[in-house]
């Protein structure tokens, strides 16, 4: 199925490839995304919490789900970038794992009563083009690597919100966990396939962007 899903791309010329990243954006940004997995949020009983615990969760699932959007952004640009076939493919797989995330994030924001990010198209233009820039004047061990820091840090960030989200937001904290565990698992199969380690500065500049992502998503 790979085989014949690479030869089919290659049929696309590099237009239609920008044509498909916009209607991928679009997708993202303004559709209710679909997962290809169970809710893990579906498994949990749901316990009262009170406004104050919900507009705390809430507050940190957009968050989250800002985070997902970024993440579509960057395995797309990414994927755009590469000419390595595998990494096309893996790229894409990791998307799809994404897209749960997206879609489970999306619709426990609903469940809570709030919405997601008004600055989602935002997120989306920048990151693609965070995603692209790596993806181009980098090497593809390069670009791994910036998979590896990316998902590293959103691990961190995970932690951080399990500490955070209410004891008794059995739903969110399930979603969470499931998350932190596939973040994990892109981030060894970058190491992997040959992603190295990223200078320091780079990374404090990535810690920066993501402290402004993450705050202002908090609130808008």
């Amino acid at each position: 199925m790979d085989v014949v899903h690479h030869k089919i791309l290659a049929m696309f010329s590099h237009f239609d490839h920008v044509l498909i990243s916009v209607d991928d954006a679009l997708r993202t940004v303004f559709s209710q995304q679909h997962s290809s997995r169970p809710n893990p949020g579906k498994t949990q009983r749901d316990l009262p919490l009170s406004a104050e615990e919900k507009k705390r969760s809430a507050a940190l699932m957009r968050v989250n789900h800002v985070g997902e959007v970024c993440a579509q952004a960057l395995y797309c640009s990414q994927a755009l970038a590469t000419h390595n076939p595998k990494l096309v493919a893996q790229f894409k797989q990791a998307r799809i794992e994404e897209n749960d995330h997206l879609a489970w994030t999306h619709e426990r924001l609903n469940e809570l009563g709030s919405h997601t990010s008004y600055l989602n198209p935002l997120w989306y233009a920048g990151a693609f083009a965070l995603g692209f820039a790596v993806g181009k004047i980098g090497k593809d061990s390069v670009s791994l690597g910036f998979v590896m820091e990316t998902e590293k840090q959103v691990e961190a960030h995970l932690a951080s919100h399990l500490e955070r989200l209410p004891l008794a937001d059995t739903a969110s904290r399930a979603i969470v966990e499931e998350m932190a565990r596939d973040e994990a698992k892109h981030s060894r199969e970058a190491l992997q396939a040959g992603g190295v380690d990223l200078p320091a500065p780079f990374k404090l500049l990535m810690t920066l962007s993501a402290k402004v992502m993450t705050t202002l998503a908090h609130r808008i």
